[in-house]
């Protein structure tokens, strides 16, 4: 799949215009935001919220003090992020992984952006979005976070059939917009608040979304609601 490179540019633009710029990813330090990264696996952000206010009314929110916390007081702080065992231990070993090999997470963060992506990927309980997510966030090195809105929103902005695998759309994407640290950031916020607000799973707002103009899905539903599309749509 080719993306035209002014349409994904445009989409940042039309996005850009509509939600404003967004400050994200939320976190006031490089931990928060790894801890962030790894407990809104399969969840949503509401509940990561909960989690991380949980452990910060802890105290929980340093280095030494979460790796050497009891692993029930973690599990109990992160319970509203699900698969709270799960995540506690994950949260535990990262630190002790890190601790272990670079003694702190400045050090573990200052690598090379592939470098530092390729060793995360080898920590276990890190998959790729999670992995960009901490290079991108944390490390503040340019990478393309795809996560399941970019996916389904690249689906029917280009009307495609199927969903693009991960490493496919972030290289299709990383090739057509300029190589810009904060505009990565952005971008990807602004996928999150259009699937959040317009492009959702089931009963997309199309009508009122700011992409309407430019996206494929929403063209075809306006067609079929004036029964001048004839043919289907998957």
């Amino acid at each position: 799949m080719r993306f035209n490179n002014p349409k994904i540019i445009r989409i940042y633009e039309m996005l850009e215009a509509h939600f404003g710029f967004l400050d994200w990813w939320p976190g006031e330090s490089k931990l928060e935001i790894i801890a962030g990264a790894i407990l809104t696996q399969q969840t949503s952000w509401k509940n990561v919220e909960k989690a991380i206010k949980n452990m910060k009314a802890r105290n929980m929110m340093s280095f030494g003090l979460l790796l050497n916390a009891d692993i029930k007081d973690i599990e109990d702080a992160v319970k509203p992020s699900g698969f709270y065992r799960q995540k506690a231990k994950r949260l535990r070993d990262f630190l002790a992984y890190i601790r272990e090999n670079h003694s702190t997470i400045k050090n573990f963060l200052s690598k090379d952006a592939m470098e530092l992506r390729k060793e995360l990927l080898s920590i276990n309980g890190i998959g790729k979005e999670t992995a960009d997510s901490i290079v991108l966030y944390a490390a503040e090195k340019p990478i393309f976070v795809i996560d399941a809105y970019t996916k389904r929103a690249i689906k029917r902005i280009y009307g495609m059939e199927n969903e693009m695998e991960y490493d496919e759309l972030q290289d299709c994407i990383m090739k057509k917009i300029p190589k810009n640290l904060e505009l990565y950031k952005d971008f990807h916020a602004q996928f999150v608040e259009l699937c959040k607000n317009y492009c959702k799973k089931s009963n997309p707002l199309c009508t009122e979304c700011p992409l309407r103009k430019v996206c494929n899905y929403c063209d075809i539903l306006s067609q079929l609601k004036v029964g001048s599309f004839q043919g289907g749509y998957d």
